[in-house]
């Protein structure tokens, strides 16, 4: 039997600035470097054997916050994206210490399109809330010039179908560090949630969800 985690970004600066990033590239807040000991603190004893993430800093800085804790533990950050990963150099003789760590757009976040950059409430308050609502958590209406969460997901479930499942039928433990939207697909996947409900699903700031998995099948713990 495998685990798989599953962790949202820690908080970055836009995150703190209250900022739709989409695929822009900003850094990790104080607070969400603060945050990655207590997320080690609940992976460090799994064994985890693989890392998924994207290309986004966020999200890649949040997995070298969180190895800062976890002992004799480094992760070794390879492009999955164009095929060019022998390109970097010889990855099949790794030692016990390293933990590889594939990069992919697949796992970004939604595209935001033309609110990228912009200030949350003063979309909300331009806009109305219902509909900054629907842009940022429904199914299949978009941000202006953005994606729909339908995209996201048929981008990152066949991806993670492809590349997480064949590990975790491997019986690796693996980590996937991403985005909002990009996890929220995944978990709509795994827990078959429904077009119409997956509006009501979010995860915080550094949330960790956890399954098992045996036998094709994905079990919640806590």
């Amino acid at each position: 039997m495998a685990k798989l985690f599953l962790l949202r970004h820690l908080k970055s600066q836009w995150n703190l600035e209250n900022r739709f990033g989409g695929w822009t590239g900003n850094p990790l807040s104080k607070e969400g470097i603060n945050q990655g000991r207590d997320i080690a603190e609940k992976l460090k004893s799994e064994n985890l054997g693989l890392v998924y993430t994207s290309v986004l800093i966020r999200n890649q800085e949040t997995v070298l916050r969180i190895f800062e804790h976890i002992p004799d533990k480094y992760p070794i950050f390879i492009n999955l994206d164009g095929g060019r990963m022998q390109e970097w150099g010889n990855f099949t003789d790794l030692s016990n210490h390293d933990v590889t760590t594939y990069v992919t757009e697949n796992l970004n976040e939604r595209y935001y399109g033309e609110l990228q950059g912009l200030n949350k409430e003063k979309t909300i308050k331009k806009y109305g809330e219902e509909k900054v609502r629907l842009w940022r958590r429904s199914y299949d209406i978009a941000p202006p010039g953005g994606e729909t969460l339908e995209q996201v997901y048929e981008r990152a479930v066949p991806f993670f179908r492809e590349h997480v499942e064949k590990d975790l039928k491997a019986e690796k433990n693996v980590l996937v560090v991403a985005s909002h939207n990009s996890l929220r697909a995944i978990v709509k996947y795994i827990e078959d949630i429904s077009d119409e409900k997956i509006i009501d699903l979010e995860l915080p700031f550094g949330a960790l969800v956890k399954y098992e998995f045996n036998d094709g099948k994905y079990t919640k713990f806590a």
